[in-house]
């Protein structure tokens, strides 16, 4: 299968293998808009679907100090990524794919 990816607006690069999801946005339909997240995949559980987590600091006045935060984001993993737990990638928002999942994995960093 060797498809052309095509251009989702923003500069990552595209994914070597292709595949015939629908919801990837390189070889699907799907558009990308919205905030752009970097993270790492903390589980892969799911049937294309991976969990996201995002390590933050988040300013308390009142300390005058920051605390560490984190968020976890249910996303959708195109099978043409091939993510494992512990990689390191970027996100991006698209329309609600379902109860939970409103982000799309669009690149992984190295």
């Amino acid at each position: 299968m060797t498809a052309e990816a095509r251009n989702i607006g923003i500069d990552v690069p595209a994914p070597a293998t292709a595949c015939t999801d629908p919801y990837c946005p390189f070889h699907g339909k799907l558009s990308v808009r919205g905030q752009s997240i970097d993270g790492v995949v903390a589980s892969i559980k799911m049937n294309r679907t991976v969990i996201v987590k995002r390590d933050y600091l988040k300013y308390e006045k009142k300390y005058e100090r920051y605390t560490k935060r984190s968020a976890r984001y249910a996303v959708h993993a195109s099978p043409c990524l091939n993510l494992k737990v512990g990689d390191a990638v970027t996100i991006m928002e698209c329309r609600p794919l379902a109860k939970t999942v409103s982000f799309v994995v669009v690149a992984k960093r190295e």
